[in-house]
């Protein structure tokens, strides 16, 4: 079964950068879609970037152009770069394999789940 880490999270000032990985053992992914959710207090779960096993690539209107999501399948990982960033991205960061729909999608159906990592952006 495939189990996912996320790592790369902290305490950043707005403005700042992090990157974001989310390393996958126990199975590749290479032939699968990935993504990346968060979720903020009081808030639902919101899916923010996908990547696609060809590459292609969403975004959700909150984070586009600021955040750049890649993928290194020969080391079966998922990266988010993050910049410029805003109070209103603190959250937690869950990373997400879809092992059904060739095209990624940025709804909550998804089949395996990270245990997500904290991004707190503050001054």
């Amino acid at each position: 079964q495939l189990q996912l880490v996320e790592s790369g999270g902290g305490l950043v000032q707005p403005g700042g950068s992090l990157k974001l990985s989310c390393a996958a053992s126990g199975k590749t992914f290479n032939y699968n879609s990935i993504g990346w959710f968060r979720q903020a207090p009081g808030k639902g779960r919101e899916g923010i970037s996908c990547i696609s096993s060809g590459g292609r690539t969403n975004y959700a209107d909150s984070v586009k152009g600021r955040f750049t999501i890649s993928r290194d399948n020969a080391k079966n990982t998922v990266y988010l770069q993050m910049n410029s960033l805003k109070p209103e991205d603190t959250a937690v960061y869950y990373c997400a394999v879809d092992t059904v729909r060739a095209m990624c999608v940025l709804t909550d159906s998804y089949d395996f789940w990270g245990q997500g990592t904290q991004v707190t952006v503050s001054s």
